[in-house]
């Protein structure tokens, strides 16, 4: 394996290597170091087939406790020495690539409930648990995070915190910015801070929220307090089928305004329906899924009923669809096969008010298309709230091999800017990591020189994911994420 990015990083020294050893665990495998500086970042598949990792680093280090983790950062920000966190790795937006080599920081060796509070609902967990284990001890004291991403299985829970993810039932459950009640945090310098774990507070600024999608780049969570749920009473299931993408979405819109809040609330264009649940090519499928307290459920499968039978054209269907869509929406085979063929493949998810949604889905789709050796764009709406919805699409090219790499960053730059310019955000839940730095200064205006003066203050060396969120780190490369990936 060789790193496909070439950033000028230098390899720790032995010296360096052999102190890191004496504070906690660490791994320098070549093969096993190789294998952590990848994620799940579609375009680096291809750069897999050909023997490539994105970028390589020195040693995983892998501590066990807030203290080890303190230990190592300060040693690191002294000798100044990249640190990327990782644990998972299933990030798909570059996010846990060590672009300037030196210490991975493995997470997975902090895992656990450390206790439930289930008075409260408040569980008080450790960054590297997975989320089936979680599930499991809460579902023993009676509770559900509710958080189920479609990387469920192979994410953890610092890397749901630090990227800002959702869960396929956030319309009821929240996202993990929802669910978060309190932080543990080491920064660059070792110093270790803890935040909230209250219901609400009028002490200040929400600091805990800076670090909530900081993607490792101003401080390590190293212990998460978390809001859960009772265990839901009953579940109900239906499906619809609408004229068009448009009424759809405004039939999502007055479920939600109405203040139903159904587990899952699917709405997917006519090219998604077709290819995924039986459509003709011209309508499109409303997937609804529902679980709670059962007088809750009732109450919003009720508001489900009336509003989309409100609307002209739609028709209830058969729950099947549901029941499939439950059965296989983790499975993402397609996209490796795809791969193989030579395809590219990836996903674009943002969000905007209910106003601009249809705009956004007709702009985006055309900026795709209008790119170069695409074959197919699509869409499905999967998270509601009051105010408006994420719209998550789906591309494909076909372009030569030559220019796989340029096609890939065409698409993005296309379907980015037209999301933006249509009034949607940069990212609703894959985060920013590399893939999306580039955008990030249009994204947030004058608002990322906030964003820097809290990184350069936290972290003034820039030891901390260096590379990513368009943020400008001091002691390396400092044009990464303003313009273009690095070469």
């Amino acid at each position: 394996m060789h790193a496909h990015f070439s950033t000028g990083a230098s390899q720790l020294s032995s010296d360096h290597i052999a102190q890191l050893s004496a504070m906690c665990p660490v791994d320098t495998d070549v093969d096993r170091v190789a294998d952590a500086g990848r994620d799940w970042w579609p375009i680096s598949m291809h750069w897999a087939l050909r023997g490539e990792v994105p970028a390589i680093a020195s040693v995983i280090v892998k501590p066990r406790t807030t203290q080890e983790t303190s230990r190592v950062l300060s040693y690191c920000n002294e000798h100044c020495i990249a640190v990327t966190a990782a644990a998972g790795r299933s990030g798909v937006c570059g996010a846990s690539i060590p672009l300037f080599g030196g210490v991975i920081l493995d997470m997975t060796s902090m895992a656990g409930v450390v206790s439930i509070d289930a008075t409260s609902n408040i569980v008080e967990v450790l960054p590297g648990t997975f989320g089936p284990p979680l599930e499991d001890e809460l579902a023993s004291a009676g509770l559900t995070l509710g958080h189920f991403p479609q990387s469920f299985a192979i994410s953890t829970v610092g890397g749901w915190v630090a990227c800002r993810g959702a869960g396929q039932m956030s319309t009821r459950y929240g996202k993990i910015e929802d669910m978060v009640c309190g932080l543990e945090v080491v920064l660059a310098s070792g110093s270790v801070v803890r935040f909230g774990a209250t219901p609400r507070a009028a002490s200040g600024p929400d600091l805990q929220g800076v670090f909530v999608g900081s993607e490792g780049t101003l401080g390590i969570i190293t212990r998460v307090w978390l809001r859960c749920h009772p265990l839901p009473g009953r579940e109900e299931r239906c499906a619809y089928r609408f004229a068009d993408f448009a009424s759809g979405i405004d039939a999502c819109r007055r479920i939600v305004q109405r203040g139903g809040t159904p587990a899952v609330l699917r709405l997917y264009d006519a090219i998604e329906t077709q290819r995924s649940h039986g459509g003709d090519g011209a309508t499109c499928a409303l997937l609804v899924l529902d679980q709670a307290d059962p007088a809750s459920v009732g109450a919003t499968m009720s508001i489900v009923h009336e509003e989309c039978l409100a609307t002209d054209g739609c028709h209830p269907i058969s729950k099947d669809v549901v029941d499939r869509w439950m059965e296989h929406r983790n499975d993402t085979s397609a996209l490796q096969a795809l791969t193989r063929k030579g395809f590219v493949v990836d996903t674009m998810e943002v969000a905007a008010p209910w106003a601009n949604l249809t705009r956004i889905h007709a702009d985006v789709r055309s900026a795709f298309l209008e790119v170069e050796h695409a074959r197919a764009a699509s869409c499905h709406l999967s998270h509601s709230y009051s105010d408006g919805a994420c719209l998550y699409f789906s591309f494909a090219a076909t372009p030569p091999s030559d220019a796989l790499e340029s096609t890939y960053v065409a698409l993005w730059d296309a379907g980015s800017r037209a999301a933006l310019a249509a009034g949607a955000n940069l990212s609703h839940h894959h985060g920013i990591g590399l893939n999306r730095a580039r955008f990030v200064a249009e994204a947030l205006g004058s608002g990322l020189g906030v964003l820097q003066a809290l990184k350069s203050t936290l972290d003034p060396k820039g030891i901390l994911n260096p590379g990513k969120m368009g943020l400008v780190n001091s002691a390396f490369d400092v044009a990464i994420g303003q313009g273009q990936w690095p070469t």
